[in-house]
C-alpha cells in the first residue's frame, strides 16, 4: 500500500514515517508540504518523493492512501478531499470537531468503498487487550468504575494545540485518550453525566477538563485531561473484588515493558507483559482494513458524540 503523507508534523517525522518504512506491507511513497524545502527535508531520510502542495499529492495516481497529521481543525477538509480523490485515509484524532461531520465522512468513505481510520494508537497495544481479558474473567469481580487521566506539561507559546483557530485545546488533544479508554472498556452506550472545562487565561482554548460518564449497567467513568500538568498517563479499573491499574497507558515507547498492577484483598501482583509497538500495530491494522474493505470503527463515531456532548454540557471554569 503506497501512502502519501499530508504535512510534516512532528508525529509524522518521528513516529509514523519510521513505522511505515519498517512495514513490508506499506510504502511511504510521498510527503507533501506547503513548503517545497520542508517536503524535501522530511522525505529524504525515507526515500519518499517530496511534493509541494497537498492537492498535488492527492492528484497523484501512484498513491493508494494518505496519512493526515495536520492540526485538528484541518482534518475534516483534507480527509474529505482525499476521499473524493479516491484515497484511503488514516487521519489523526479527532477526525473532525463536529460529530455529525465525522459521521458524514464515514458515510462518504463507505459510498466510495474506501477506508477511513482515526489514528488512536493506544487501542492497538496488547496491554489493553490483556486488561480487558482480566476484567472479563472476573479478576476484580463486578466492574464498578473506570478512572482515566492523560495530561502533559505546559506547552510553549505558539504551539498549535494552544490555537483555537487550529482546533487546539485539551479536550481535542489529551481528552480523546481517556474518552476512548472508557469506550474501550465500557462499551459504546456511555452517557455524559457532567463535565468541566478550564479555560487558559492566555489563549482562547480549554487547558484542562474533567468528565463523568455512566453506562446503563451503572458503571461510571471519571476522566481527567490537561495541557498544563505534571505528566500523567494512566487508568484504573475498580471492581467489587479488586483493582487493575496501568501506568504509561496511552503513549508508551515500543521498547517499554508494561506492568499491570492487580490488587485483590490484601495482595498485590505486578503482571509483567511483553513490549509492544502500538505505532506499528496501528499501521498494520490500517493495511488490514484496506485489504478487507473495512468500514469506519463505530468507536470513532461514539467518541465524536461523547466529545461533542462534553463540550456542550461542560461547566466553564
Amino acid at each position: 500500500m503506497r501512502i502519501g503523507i499530508l504535512g510534516c508534523a512532528d508525529i509524522a517525522r518521528r513516529r509514523m514515517l519510521p513505522a511505515m518504512a519498517g512495514n513490508p506491507d506499506v510504502e511511504p511513497a510521498a510527503v507533501a508540504s506547503r513548503s517545497a524545502a520542508t517536503a524535501r527535508e522530511t522525505a529524504r531520510p525515507f526515500g519518499c518523493r517530496p511534493v509541494h502542495g497537498y492537492d498535488v499529492l492527492l492528484a497523484r495516481h501512484d498513491i493508494d492512501a494518505v496519512y493526515i497529521p495536520l492540526p485538528a481543525a484541518l482534518h475534516e477538509q483534507w480527509t474529505e478531499r482525499a476521499l473524493h480523490a479516491g484515497k484511503h485515509v488514516l487521519a489523526e484524532k479527532p477526525l473532525t470537531l463536529d460529530a455529525e461531520r465525522t459521521r458524514a465522512l464515514a458515510r462518504l468513505a463507505a459510498r466510495h468503498g474506501l477506508v477511513l481510520m482515526e489514528n488512536v494508537m493506544f487501542v492497538h497495544h496488547a496491554q489493553h487487550r490483556t486488561v480487558r481479558e482480566l476484567v472479563e474473567q472476573g479478576a476484580i469481580g463486578r466492574l464498578h468504575s473506570l478512572r482515566a487521566t492523560f495530561a502533559v506539561p505546559r506547552l510553549p507559546p505558539g504551539n498549535i494545540r494552544l490555537r483555537a483557530d487550529l482546533g487546539g485545546g485539551a479536550l481535542w488533544d489529551t481528552g480523546v485518550y481517556p474518552v476512548r479508554a472508557a469506550l474501550y472498556f465500557l462499551g459504546g452506550d456511555l452517557r455524559v453525566t457532567g463535565a468541566t472545562l478550564t479555560s487558559d487565561p492566555d489563549h482562547a482554548v480549554d487547558i484542562a477538563g474533567t468528565a463523568l460518564l455512566h453506562s446503563p449497567r451503572r458503571v461510571t467513568a471519571q476522566l481527567a485531561f490537561g495541557l498544563d500538568h505534571g505528566y500523567r498517563s494512566t487508568y484504573e479499573l475498580w471492581g467489587s473484588e479488586g483493582r487493575i491499574t496501568v501506568d504509561r497507558a496511552f503513549t508508551p515507547p515500543a521498547d517499554h515493558r508494561p506492568q499491570v498492577r492487580l490488587e485483590r484483598a490484601t495482595t498485590t501482583e505486578h503482571l509483567p507483559l511483553e513490549a509492544d509497538d502500538q505505532v506499528a500495530n496501528t499501521l498494520a491494522a490500517f493495511a488490514h482494513a484496506v485489504r478487507t474493505h473495512s468500514t469506519t470503527d463505530p468507536a470513532s463515531l461514539h467518541q465524536a458524540d461523547l466529545l461533542q456532548t462534553i463540550r456542550h454540557q461542560a461547566v466553564r471554569l
